[in-house]
């Protein structure tokens, strides 16, 4: 483009467009930056994420740990974590007046708990800098128009003239495809975080009680996870059940989501079990199994269990037969569930797929294909588990694109 004032546009009014587009008016005043945002609204996923509280980030502070939670990205975000992580962005926000809080699990929030702390943090220091926001504006087609020496970006009613341009868009089909017209390799998108869909006498009525460190295998594959499992008035949720659903993004996705899962219900080995149910028939002979709950296991558990084990109610620990007390050492160590399904975890609107990682040089967040094209967040075939993490990736990114863009912009004009 003939004139000196760099103008740059960011497709996706998100959390990794403004964060993009702050960073840039903020360091370079003389540009015209611009957001497009086809939906009315801005920021939306923002406002209504952990349950409108806003899950920030998470207190994981060394990037080594911090890529542990990235299903996919581990590998490409190291270098970038080095140079914005959860620690930067706590810092930003609190700059400006937003102070976050850490809680026991380490998700950080702001301590208004209250997510339009965060969606007026960034809205007043993008209008503060300059950013032009146009909602109502949807891109339908990207091109470097080699005439004009400027990207072109076509909507419905105007064709924009950008310098750069940062898709910022999240998982979006129309601009996955628009991508791949371009010439962008797009790894087809799975949903992530999910729950399973579980029909089971075992836990039917049993929807909120949950345990603190369960084991779940996928049966048939390698794919294990461990952590807090919680009983829904669909079936299985909670940590274990999403980490699992993360990282088995792709193969549950082949499955169709039906498949068998074991579920040690107590983190323990059967042996162990074992052994201590031999223990406490000992010391208490007279007991009923029934309502005497072992292992801090929730009552109405605990009597599910030992129903499918087969004991009646009304058996004491001695009248208890070995093959009785094997059937539930099964029962609380290597429960089988069958899982017919899947639904969307809470507000959570995650997927696994995106412009292919290799594509992308991730020390600019630029793409390796067309110069001046960069990508920051859930575009990018990046996902993590819940907690916070999903939306760092989006900070990091937005930021790293931005300081690309900005460094680039200074030593062309010095």
């Amino acid at each position: 483009m003939t004139n000196k004032k760099s103008k740059i546009i960011v497709i996706g009014g998100g959390a990794a467009g403004f964060f993009a587009a702050i960073r840039l008016a903020e360091s370079l005043p003389e540009a015209d930056v611009t957001i497009l945002e086809r939906g009315r609204n801005v920021l939306e996923k923002v406002r209504i994420s952990g349950g409108g509280r806003c899950n920030v980030t998470h207190a994981c502070w060394a990037p080594t740990e911090l890529i542990q939670h990235y299903p996919r990205g581990e590998r490409e975000l190291l270098s970038p974590f080095h140079r914005f992580a959860a620690g930067n962005t706590a810092e930003w926000f609190e700059q400006r007046g937003v102070k976050l809080k850490i809680e026991e699990d380490g998700r950080m929030f702001p301590t208004s708990d209250d997510s339009q702390t965060i969606v007026d943090c960034l809205w007043d220091s993008a209008t503060a800098a300059g950013v032009k926001i146009l909602t109502s504006v949807r891109a339908d087609e990207l091109f470097f128009d080699e005439n004009l020496n400027c990207w072109k970006i076509l909507s419905e009613e105007k064709i924009f003239l950008a310098d750069k341009v940062i898709i910022a868009t999240g998982s979006n089909p129309r601009i996955w495809e628009m991508l791949s017209n371009l010439g962008h390799t797009i790894v087809p998108p799975v949903p992530s975080l999910f729950t399973f869909n579980i029909k089971d006498a075992r836990i039917r009525d049993l929807p909120g009680i949950s345990v603190p460190e369960a084991v779940v295998k996928v049966q048939g594959t390698k794919l294990e996870a461990t952590g807090p499992l919680l009983i829904t008035h669909w079936g299985l949720s909670g940590p274990a059940i999403l980490r699992l659903s993360a990282w088995g993004a792709r193969a549950l996705a082949d499955l169709q989501y039906r498949f068998d899962i074991t579920v040690n219900w107590l983190h323990q080995q059967p042996e162990a079990v074992q052994a201590q149910l031999n223990d406490f028939k000992t010391e208490h002979p007279k007991k009923l199994v029934f309502v005497n709950p072992l292992f801090g296991l929730p009552q109405r558990l605990w009597r599910s269990f030992v129903a499918a084990a087969g004991i009646a109610e009304e058996k004491k620990w001695a009248d208890v037969s070995k093959k009785e007390q094997q059937a539930l050492v099964g029962q609380l160590c290597a429960g089988t569930f069958a899982v017919s399904g899947k639904s969307t975890f809470k507000e959570e609107f995650v997927t696994a797929g995106g412009v292919d990682l290799k594509e992308v040089n991730f020390k600019t967040f630029e793409s390796r294909l067309f110069p001046g094209l960069y990508f920051a967040g859930e575009v990018l075939n990046i996902d993590a588990i819940t907690g916070g993490f999903n939306f760092q990736a989006a900070w990091t990114g937005g930021w790293i694109a931005a300081e690309a863009i900005a460094n680039q912009s200074v030593s062309e004009h010095s």
